[in-house]
């Protein structure tokens, strides 16, 4: 058993590599292999979100406060919010993020493959993000 005590992990600014806007992640669980299970807090202020990106062995995010939205390349934007989860497939290109106007937080909780538990690419563009 291991506990790892409430306050004992930094929060840190994310890499603006990987989301537009200013986001907050505070690292839940990132064990050594052979665990692949990885989950992060994470904090989108409003008009943050990822950049596009997959993960080899999907992704679930559950939405604790907030609202924001969600899209999967080729279906339109959805608006997500505190008490939803959101599950993505394998290898399936998608983008998250805050509201225009509201923060939102999920927990992000997604395996490693080999290590790796993300791919990250390209910004989403300011015609993506609202949906136009």
């Amino acid at each position: 058993m291991k506990i790892i005590s409430c306050g004992s992990v930094d929060t840190v600014v994310a890499p603006d590599a990987y989301f537009t806007g200013r986001v907050l992640q505070t690292p839940v669980v990132s064990l050594e292999q052979p665990a692949r299970l990885r989950a992060t807090l994470v904090s989108f202020e409003p008009g943050a979100r990822t950049v596009w990106h997959t993960h080899p062995l999907g992704q679930t995010l559950y939405v604790t406060a907030g609202a924001g939205l969600v899209q999967r390349e080729g279906e339109p934007v959805q608006q997500i919010r505190a008490g939803d989860v959101v599950v993505f497939a394998p290898g399936e290109r998608h983008w998250h993020g805050a509201s225009p106007t509201t923060a939102m937080t999920h927990l992000a909780m997604q395996e490693a493959l080999e290590g790796e538990a993300v791919t990250w690419m390209e910004p989403v563009s300011e015609e993506q993000y609202s949906g136009s």
